[in-house]
């Protein structure tokens, strides 16, 4: 594996301040002009999803949009989801979202919205790039039948991937935000990516 020479400085710092802590003793105090590390705050579900929240803060979006998971697989969703199930691969379509649920954050427009969806995604996307959010891929805008678009956008951050869209068909827009950490989906087996790709 290749590592970058700033994460073997990092590590090398580390090492040293252990090291340093280990042979001084309890109460010992680094020399004068010395380096504290300190480790980086966990980048996990909650932390994530705080970053959205704030992203649509800033955005000045309505709040009480963000969710942890699938909006359509969170609690009586889930149960309202699973028993209109019309096949069984559509239950396990669900379950599987169900448990992927600690995996992922979601943010959507709402139906009130809609006129203005496309330029709602386009301020969240402005405020999750000042949190450290990096493009991955460029956007794109592609046609979507005779008179919509379908626009993508994909940005990472410390091992989660945001995933940005907006439909528009005729006078309906709706734009949403899925954000999904990239080692819990790493770990699905083939047939489980198919049934999220709806294959």
């Amino acid at each position: 594996m290749r590592i970058a020479m700033n994460t073997v400085g990092h590590i090398a710092t580390v090492v040293a301040a252990a090291a340093f802590a280990a042979g001084c003793g309890t109460g010992a105090t680094p020399p004068a002009g010395a380096t504290v590390v300190t480790s980086p705050s966990p980048f996990d579900h909650e932390a994530v999803r705080t970053d959205l929240d704030a992203a649509v803060e800033t955005a000045g979006l309505p709040d009480g949009r963000t969710e942890s998971g699938y909006s359509k697989t969170n609690g009586a969703n889930a149960i309202d989801a699973s028993a209109r199930a019309k096949t069984a691969k559509d239950r396990k379509r669900i379950a599987l979202a169900v448990r992927m649920a600690p995996c992922v954050v979601s943010w959507s427009s709402g139906v009130e919205e809609q006129a203005e969806s496309r330029d709602q995604l386009e301020s969240l996307l402005a405020s999750v790039a000042t949190r450290g959010w990096k493009e991955s891929e460029p956007s794109k805008e592609v046609p979507a039948g005779e008179n919509g678009t379908y626009f993508m956008a994909t940005y990472q951050k410390r091992g989660w991937t945001l995933s940005a869209r907006h439909t528009r068909v005729g006078s309906a827009e709706r734009a949403a935000v899925t954000v999904t950490e990239d080692t819990c989906f790493a770990r699905l087996t083939d047939e489980e990516l198919a049934l999220f790709e709806g294959e």
